[in-house]
């Protein structure tokens, strides 16, 4: 049976103060209501994460990136590694979300790179894929997540890949209010997981983790996560406030 995993994506909100205080209000909380059926996991800002390795050390809460770069070392400035963010304590790297995608212009491929080195480094990629409502309407968007997953993703050994969390995203359906149905939810994990059987086969695609990631809220949680396919979310607005992403991890 495939554990729920709840990830929160704080993006680029939280200053270190506002982050040790959310942080310890989610531990907290989470310590005194979440069962261990759950996995929990906060990504939160570079600036951040080591600060919030001490509070999440030892508690029901994983600590995740938001992002990594595709090689080891070197002349890039600016840029974070694999080896860096393992040092401070991460356990979890959020790879290809839409936002990332569309305003840095990462590619499948640069991608399969940073796949490659975030397993490489001991940690799990939470690899996102997930269409546009014009690729929706025009009946594309199956064939476009399709892609993406093989481009990035089907050159791993399956005992690599089964290391991989998977986070369908919607983009109509990020940031905007409006939610897939549970329908449209099911419908699109469980596409997913058949593609990934037709590559692995159906043993290893039952393993694998699917969350979902488009508007996922306390008042639409469990009726989202009651689906066969939904195995957790991928976390944003609801992710800031401490008693919401909590509310959104008991729907799990």
């Amino acid at each position: 049976m495939r554990k729920k995993v709840i990830a929160g994506n704080w993006k680029m909100n939280k200053t270190l103060e506002d982050s040790l205080k959310l942080a310890t209000e989610v531990v907290t909380i989470a310590n005194d209501e979440v069962n261990n059926n759950v996995q929990i996991v906060m990504c939160v800002p570079f600036t951040s994460l080591y600060a919030v390795s001490n509070i999440v050390k030892g508690t029901k809460v994983a600590l995740g990136a938001q992002n990594c770069y595709s090689k080891p070392s070197g002349a890039y400035t600016g840029e974070i590694s694999a080896e860096m963010l393992k040092s401070v304590g991460v356990q979890y790297v959020i790879l290809g979300h839409s936002e990332r995608r569309e305003y840095f212009g990462e590619s499948n491929a640069l991608l399969a790179d940073k796949v490659n080195i975030v397993l490489a480094t001991g940690m799990t990629p939470i690899f996102c894929c997930g269409e546009t409502l014009a690729q929706r309407e025009k009946g594309i968007h199956i064939d476009f997540i399709n892609a993406q997953l093989t481009d990035s993703l089907f050159h791993l050994a399956p005992a690599d890949f089964q290391k991989i969390i998977i986070a369908y995203e919607p983009i109509w359906a990020i940031g905007t209010g409006v939610t897939a149905t549970t329908a449209q939810a099911q419908e699109m994990h469980e596409k997913i997981r058949n593609h990934i059987a037709s590559k692995y086969g159906t043993e290893v695609a039952e393993t694998i983790v699917i969350q979902y990631g488009g508007s996922m809220k306390p008042d639409n949680a469990k009726e989202l996560l009651s689906c066969k396919d939904v195995d957790g979310g991928l976390i944003g607005g609801a992710s800031l406030k401490a008693r919401d992403f909590i509310d959104v991890i008991k729907g799990a």
